[in-house]
């Protein structure tokens, strides 16, 4: 059996990559809603990406990486103008739970500055995925809900944490002796 190159349908004609990318938004943005519905829920992109090619019939050879971006490009620019919260913020990276560097098109749309901190990066996405939970109706919390880190980032921030040397604290100039929790040297005063 040969294998097909490129963009296509299931009832077998070939389609551009925009005309994929066109298909395939409107079918994440649904996917998108329907993650949002329940609290906490994200969606990795590989998942996303394999969920747009089987509800659209609209398949492709080409690797994820080459054409998520175009597609939640696309996502973004409709969330805004809908005025809809950013539900790109629900899709993040199987291997570690982040949004990844796309994410910036989403503070670019709403205006807002760049966010070159990684972690900074990650809790505004958080935030943002709070608000898809409360604008598209999932059930919160009698709280109203906590803005989370994806599960797998935020064991890997633990780990990290619990394997961090305990902070070392200052010597004194004088004598050498390491300074006790109250700040002031035993031996000098």
């Amino acid at each position: 059996m040969e294998q097909r190159r490129g963009y296509w349908s299931d009832s077998g004609g070939n389609v551009s990559a925009e005309e994929a990318w066109d298909v395939w938004a409107r079918h994440a943005y649904d996917v998108l809603i329907e993650v949002a519905q329940r609290y906490h829920e994200i969606i990795t992109y590989k998942k996303l990406g394999e969920q747009v090619q089987a509800r659209s019939g609209v398949r492709t050879s080409a690797l994820l990486h080459n054409w998520i971006g175009s597609v939640l490009g696309r996502v973004v620019r409709e969330a805004h103008r809908r005025g809809d919260p950013p539900l790109t913020a629900l899709v993040v990276h199987t291997d570690d739970g982040k949004v990844g560097v796309g994410y910036k098109e989403v503070l670019q749309v709403a205006g807002e500055l760049p966010v070159e901190d990684e972690l900074e990066r990650e809790r505004h996405a958080a935030r943002a995925r709070l608000d898809c939970y409360r604008h598209f109706g999932a059930a919160l919390p009698p709280d109203g809900g906590k803005p989370a880190l994806a599960p797998r980032l935020e064991k890997a921030i633990a780990y990290r944490r619990a394997q961090a040397p305990e902070p070392r604290r200052p010597m004194c100039p004088n004598c050498f002796i390491q300074f006790p929790a109250s700040g002031t040297c035993d031996n000098c005063g």
